[in-house]
């Protein structure tokens, strides 16, 4: 019996084997870690890791009990246990993976006709879809625009970012469906003009001289969470000491992630072609810190582009739960009034995160929820035993969002969409 078996034994592991999917991005890192830095053994885990071809295919797998858990984007858990999309499976967040990650990235042929009707406006920083709106406002064509999944960061940073100008997501621009893996060439290709992706698929179009990035995530919700880890609830349930060690194991390799030193290693591994399968230099641009928003523009020093576990990137937090349920009800997506607050507390969960990072000896939020949009620099956040510095939470809108009364903040958009009455909602217990 090796070590690993040992630690499994006297644990109480109930299920030592794993399989892991994970879509080929950046942010997969800390299983990519976890596993050839031997965290995942040092816990008593042995961990295959499955690389998939899309977000469905993450979703249905585990699911239906194909894999063990996953990398997933941070609104899935909510989108699979409501049936959004299709697919009903109670499924929990216990873990983030990481904060930011992502960009707006568009065709150079589209940028020319940016800066043709808005000058040097594109390429300011931050910039606003206001010059967007401007060349629509001038054509009067629906541009085509990609996201990686419709139960994703990336569709509601992009929605949130075009209707801050007024761009109407749905009316003005064609939002479809791609993999990330996929958006550089359909860009090349000319099927779409533009499409908000984790990296390193920005990266890779401006490498390829196709593409600029207009605006990154962080820029759009300064640390916004990007992914989390992925179980079935009655998978939970059934291998709670299994799951423990599992959040361990990618505690510590969060924890490695975040020493800068550490980020080439990082990228190289990441490069290996079972994993993301792409150059190291470009993997690079953003973990360390040192990004091109076009071919030939000298980097920028964007040091947060990728955080995954300074700023309490890790904890699972149920305000960012809230945040993304008034999104899918602000575009339409939930049709049937709920209590927004009892789904965050089902699919979010912080308690068990304490567990793991108790065991570790790690500090960790005393509180559920947090006010997201008040911080424009860096800030300390006590947690009643020590502090933890956290991050900058602005939104681009300057809105703040108080998850103590979530229908509040819906309240102040465009709601022609909403297919639900807020008085229902109201009903249903929101705000506690």
């Amino acid at each position: 019996m090796d070590n690993a078996q040992e630690t499994a034994v006297g644990n109480g592991i109930e299920k030592p084997r794993l399989t892991l999917g994970f879509i080929p991005l950046t942010d997969c890192a800390p299983l990519v870690i976890a596993l050839e830095k031997g965290y995942f053994r040092r816990h008593g885990l042995d961990v295959t890791l499955s690389r998939q071809p899309s977000w469905a295919a993450i979703r249905d797998k585990v699911a239906t009990g194909l894999l063990d858990g996953a990398h997933m984007l941070a609104p899935m858990p909510i989108a699979t246990t409501l049936g959004l999309g299709g697919v009903r499976k109670a499924t929990i967040a216990p873990m983030s993976l990481d904060l930011n990650g992502n960009a707006v990235t568009v065709s150079n042929a589209l940028y020319r006709r940016l800066t043709a009707v808005a000058g040097v406006e594109p390429a300011q920083r931050p910039v606003s879809a206001r010059c967007l709106r401007r060349l629509l406002d001038r054509d009067g064509e629906v541009l085509r625009f990609a996201t990686v999944f419709p139960f994703s960061s990336h569709n509601y940073l992009l929605r949130h970012w075009l209707a801050c100008a007024g761009v109407d997501p749905d009316r003005h621009v064609g939002m479809t469906v791609i993999p990330p893996p996929q958006m550089p060439r359909c860009l090349a290709a000319g099927e779409i003009s533009g499409y908000c992706a984790g990296e390193p698929w920005n990266a890779r179009a401006v490498a390829q001289g196709i593409g600029r990035v207009l605006i990154t995530g962080h820029e759009i919700w300064n640390n916004s969470p990007e992914k989390v880890l992925g179980v079935n609830q009655d998978w939970a349930e059934h291998h709670p000491n299994t799951l423990r060690a599992l959040l361990m194991a990618l505690l510590e390799a969060a924890q490695w992630l975040d020493r800068p030193e550490n980020r080439p290693e990082a990228a190289a591994l990441l490069a290996n072609p079972d994993y993301v399968g792409v150059p190291a230099e470009i993997l690079q641009m953003s973990m360390t810190g040192s990004f091109q928003y076009a071919a030939g523009e000298p980097a920028v020093s964007l040091p947060d582009f990728n955080v995954f576990h300074r700023y309490a990137a890790t904890f699972p937090w149920r305000s960012h739960a809230l945040w993304f349920l008034t999104q899918m009800l602000r575009w339409g997506q939930i049709a049937e009034p709920l209590d927004l607050h009892a789904v965050a507390a089902r699919v979010y969960r912080p308690d068990l995160y304490r567990e793991a990072a108790t065991a570790l000896g790690l500090p960790c939020p005393s509180g559920d929820y947090k006010r997201e949009g008040i911080h424009a620099a860096p800030w300390t956040l006590d947690t009643g035993t020590s502090s933890l510095v956290m991050g900058p939470d602005l939104f681009c809108d300057g809105i703040a969002f108080d998850p103590a009364d979530p229908i509040a903040y819906l309240a102040g958009f465009g709601l022609h969409r909403l297919r639900v009455r807020l008085d229902d909602l109201r009903r249903e217990g929101n705000p506690p």
